[in-house]
């Protein structure tokens, strides 16, 4: 039986890119490599068709052909989680259940949009939960800049008491900060509330401020988890000092590579360079690299090698 999902769950779970060959066609060799890629760097979980995957560009049968492929190459050396988030209930339930009996750890889902009142979003995960059953463990994805969807802290921590497979939130709402500090303080001061597992998005733009405010760790798509796992890692260790020295070297490159939209393509060829997938085609519609950002990328990836050396 695979490792399920809990509220205990920390470090790094990267968010996989899904490779692409230029016709648009899934390409499963570089899933393969990239898995490799991923367990080689260290990381503690895998999260499969989120936003950065490209999801909302498969269709039904796609999805799980690549969720189906993963998995197995995966063979449960990692959890991974499968992002199942769909405007259709039925082909979410469908889709979260066929994930689980081929090995899945968990599923992440996103508040479908229009919920624009607290009570929407309750009634709308309380629907949810109902059709999914209570066995399937769940990553509540906060993403607000992408699904116009605003939760409050009162409001998950309603649903953190009301369901238990609510045992982990995705937090990207930016700013957002201050949320997360709110929803440690509720969980230490209330003995009735679980506290779940907080990974962080944006890139990790935000990760060594994050940390401190109790995140556990990150669910991003950085093309270096290497630096993010060992971020968390000296942070928790209490070594905060170098974790933010080596977060900063980097930081040139994750903030380049967090650009809206065009970060994709970016993320995507810097996975290409290091031999993680053969081609960086994004699915269209989407971005492409042209000369003068091929070029760019190249002159950030020479000073970070500089800045990693001199760093000894």
């Amino acid at each position: 039986m695979p490792e399920r999902l809990s509220e205990n769950a920390k470090g790094v779970y990267i968010i996989s890119a899904t490779p692409f060959d230029d016709d648009g066609s899934i390409d499963f060799n570089s899933a393969d490599s990239l898995v490799e890629f991923y367990i080689e760097k260290g990381v503690n979980g895998i999260t499969i068709l989120g936003m950065m995957g490209e999801a909302n560009k498969m269709s039904g049968d796609e999805s799980d052909g690549f969720m189906r492929h993963m998995l197995k190459r995966v063979a449960g050396r990692v959890p991974v989680i499968v992002g199942i988030s769909d405007p259709g209930l039925n082909n979410l339930v469908r889709l979260a259940k066929s994930s689980m009996d081929s090995g899945a750890a968990g599923v992440m889902i996103a508040p479908i949009s229009g919920l624009n009142t607290e009570e929407k979003i309750y009634n709308y995960f309380e629907q949810l939960f109902a059709a999914l059953g209570g066995d399937i463990p769940v990553c509540y994805q906060d993403y607000p800049q992408a699904t116009g969807v605003h939760i409050s802290v009162d409001c998950f921590n309603r649903q953190v008491r009301d369901f238990d497979q609510m045992v982990m939130f995705k937090h990207e709402d930016c700013p957002g900060l201050g949320k997360l500090t709110r929803m440690r303080q509720t969980a230490e001061e209330d003995d009735t509330l679980r506290r779940v597992s907080i990974l962080v998005g944006n890139g990790g733009l935000y990760l060594p401020e994050e940390l401190a405010r109790g995140a556990d760790g990150a669910m991003t798509g950085f093309a270096f988890p290497e630096m993010l796992i060992q971020v968390v890692k000296q942070y928790q260790s209490g070594d905060t000092k170098q974790a933010q020295n080596l977060f900063d070297a980097y930081l040139p490159m994750v903030r380049y590579e967090q650009q809206p939209g065009f970060g994709l393509a970016v993320r995507k060829e810097i996975l290409r360079r290091r031999g993680a997938i053969a081609n960086a085609a994004t699915r269209a519609p989407g971005p492409k690299l042209n000369d003068v950002d091929l070029d760019e990328l190249s002159g950030l990836l020479a000073r970070l090698e500089d800045r990693l050396s001199d760093m000894g």
